[in-house]
């Protein structure tokens, strides 16, 4: 496949609206020959949210797509966040590239935030020949925003992989510094409103590939979620509150300015935010930017349900929903035909890539301020992790 079709391959992979639509194997399309996984996730998740840090855990995590991204043009890639890390595909000649942002992203996640990120690149060739694929599928969460969905198994054993120390990156000299332009942390925790925050997360049983059992079983959740309305979504629809996080400021600025820098930068975040605030409040539009509809996209454009080879959903939901999902999830768990964990919390977290507030397609990521992914992940895996309360 030449280079032309590899950089336009996801962008000319079928969209789908309806997240129901998720289990469709119609809807999923193989990666091309010659691409590679690009993937990163904190190693010792555990002391970090027992600290309250899983605020820092997240940015660590989206901080990976924002170098990723920016470090091959902001090109139309695939790639999933799932809380403690991300995985992004690319076609092999973006390979150098995506090395050296994943070592300045793990250089600056250890230097600034004190955290280690383990990081390695999965060429697919290698998952092909353990018969396994990655096939993507594409998402519109919004008219102006889509998300991969990623079936096959693949990702997943690249995960496995990377965790036991395979396909590693050279690191980073110290000093090293990735390009995180866009990559906002400005939300503080989003409260529920229906009944609680609920990170899920289903897969396939223990070495068991999906079944037409699963996908039934995914199907039944995530209608049962959609009947709370906007399927569940943890942001009104109008947007966050305007409760924001002076932590989630210095985060922001130790991500886009030089030491000697930050406090020029945290000043011209607040700024931004004071304005933000005032046109909201006031239905007013400064240019071509629209403050209400800004926040608005916010919403819409928000990551909060995914398929990465098994269902993840961080939702909004009462008591009743909730007991329902849990309780179809506990009968597929007893009849072997998946695992899952499920992780509940007061409140969500946003975590945003917004190269600029001028264009329509921002992204922002939604997790369990708890904890979240990570909580349910372990509950699978059998590690010992515990929802605390987070510092914003």
């Amino acid at each position: 496949m030449n280079d032309v079709s590899n950089e336009r391959f996801f962008a000319d992979v079928p969209v789908f609206t309806d997240f129901e639509r998720v289990t469709d194997t119609s809807n999923y399309h193989p990666l091309p020959d010659g691409w590679f996984l690009a993937l990163a996730d904190i190693v010792g998740s555990t002391p970090a949210i027992a600290a309250g840090r899983y605020k820092d855990v997240n940015m660590a995590g989206v901080s990976v797509i924002s170098a990723i991204l920016n470090a091959v043009d902001k090109g139309d890639y695939p790639f999933v966040f799932g809380g403690d890390g991300a995985v992004v595909a690319l076609p092999g000649n973006l390979e150098v590239a995506a090395r050296g942002a994943l070592a300045a992203a793990q250089r600056w996640v250890e230097e600034e935030m004190g955290l280690t990120l383990r990081i390695a690149v999965v060429p697919l060739a290698d998952i092909r020949n353990e018969g396994l694929d990655v096939r993507v599928a594409r998402h519109a969460a919004s008219p102006f925003v889509t998300y991969a969905m990623f079936a096959g198994g693949g990702a997943s054993w690249a995960e496995r992989q990377m965790k036991s120390g395979r396909y590693g990156v050279e690191p980073a000299p110290p000093g090293t510094r990735p390009d995180l332009t866009g990559l906002s942390c400005r939300w503080s925790p989003i409260a529920a409103h229906n009944g609680e925050i609920v990170s899920i997360i289903a897969v396939p049983a223990e070495g068991g590939r999906p079944t037409a059992e699963f996908r039934k079983l995914v199907m039944d959740v995530v209608a049962i979620s959609a009947e709370q309305g906007r399927g569940g979504h943890p942001v009104p629809p109008d947007g966050p509150e305007f409760a924001f996080s002076m932590k989630g400021v210095d985060r922001e600025a130790r991500a886009i300015a030089q030491p000697g820098k930050r406090l020029k930068q945290k000043l011209f975040i607040l700024l931004q935010i004071v304005l933000v605030v005032v046109l909201h409040k006031l239905g007013a539009k400064l240019g071509r930017f629209d403050a209400r509809r800004y926040t608005q996209d916010v919403s819409g454009n928000s990551d909060f349900r995914k398929f990465d080879d098994g269902l993840k959903m961080t939702i909004d939901v009462d008591s009743n929903h909730l007991g329902r999902i849990q309780a179809l999830l506990e009968n597929a768990k007893a009849k072997g035909i998946a695992r899952y964990g499920l992780h509940r919390q007061a409140s969500a977290l946003m975590t945003c890539f917004v190269p600029t507030p001028l264009s329509r397609d921002h992204v922002h990521f939604i997790d369990g301020a708890s904890g979240g992914y990570a909580v349910a992940a372990s509950q699978i895996t059998g590690k010992q992790l515990s929802g605390v309360q987070i510092t914003p």
